[in-house]
């Protein structure tokens, strides 16, 4: 019966049963895209990473339980995490994807990934089911490859209960391959001193609070979102008037970014943990 390894682990996660859980699998070599999809609803976490030596380095796709996906953070995270720890591999690694070479490094404690910028444009009449779909109405809304939904305070955005039914049917944006989902989010109020990617967030607070719904690929809320965050670092950080960023994703689980605007990258750092090591047995 042949045997994969698996890893279970916490992605942007600062204290135990935090961040957004990821299973990761190094394969030998690819298996059917059945195989995978059906893998990644086995696991039932909001991605699944699968990970093949391609030349010098290596190819990586994400599932979600219903289907693969072009990009995705924080299961980056979590292989990058895996290979230096587990796997005996030195960062910085270069990922190919569905989305062009993605790089990830580490610095002190934090693994940092690499990542496109996305920056959204104002929508000045978004759709009216939007503010259903969230129960209440954001003071702006814009799109890259989501909807964001501003919002005047952070308290706003974590006492939202949206129906994800109304979210999944929702319109796509033109950029969203896989399906637009909705960001929410707030200035979340503390500038602090300056920091860099490797500085950890500490008395100086949070500049950015957000939380992630993307029913329309079977996740109804996403605990942290990387690639939410390429589309909020440009807009907050002119308009905060800073390119380095300490955002909060504030699901029930939560988790910290330490982001980057760097022309037109976003650099997103993140302490990851490993939950649980293990094997898959796939029938012959």
């Amino acid at each position: 019966m042949p045997r994969l390894p698996l890893y279970v682990v916490y992605a942007f996660a600062d204290w135990p049963f935090a961040g957004n859980p990821a299973a990761v699998v190094p394969l030998e070599h690819w298996l059917p895209e059945a195989t995978l999809q059906a893998m990644a609803a086995q696991h039932n976490l909001s991605e699944t990473a699968f990970l093949a030596r391609e030349g010098s380095g290596w190819r990586l796709r994400w599932f979600t339980p219903t289907t693969e996906v072009s990009l995705c953070g924080h299961a980056t995270l979590a292989t990058a995490f895996v290979l230096a720890t587990d796997v005996g591999e030195s960062p910085p690694f270069a990922f190919a994807t569905r989305s062009g070479t993605l790089g990830v490094d580490r610095e002190a404690d934090r693994f940092v990934l690499d990542f496109p910028a996305d920056p959204p444009r104002p929508v000045p009449h978004p759709p009216e089911a939007l503010a259903r779909a969230l129960g209440a109405t954001p003071r702006e809304v814009w799109k890259a490859r989501d909807w964001i939904c501003l919002f005047d305070d952070p308290a706003t955005v974590e006492a939202l209960a949206p129906d994800h039914a109304l979210i999944a049917a929702l319109p796509d944006t033109e950029t969203a391959p896989d399906g637009s989902s909705v960001i929410a989010t707030a200035a979340g109020g503390g500038r602090g001193p300056a920091r860099t990617i490797a500085t950890a967030p500490g008395s100086g607070g949070v500049d950015v609070v957000s939380r992630y719904f993307a029913a329309k690929v079977g996740i109804p809320e996403d605990p942290v979102t990387g690639a939410a965050h390429t589309q909020l670092v440009p807009l907050w950080a002119e308009r905060l008037g800073r390119s380095t960023l300490v955002c909060r994703q504030a699901s029930r689980r939560g988790g910290m970014l330490l982001c980057e605007l760097a022309g037109d990258r976003v650099r997103l750092g993140g302490t990851a943990r490993l939950y649980a090591r293990g094997e898959i047995l796939l029938p012959p």
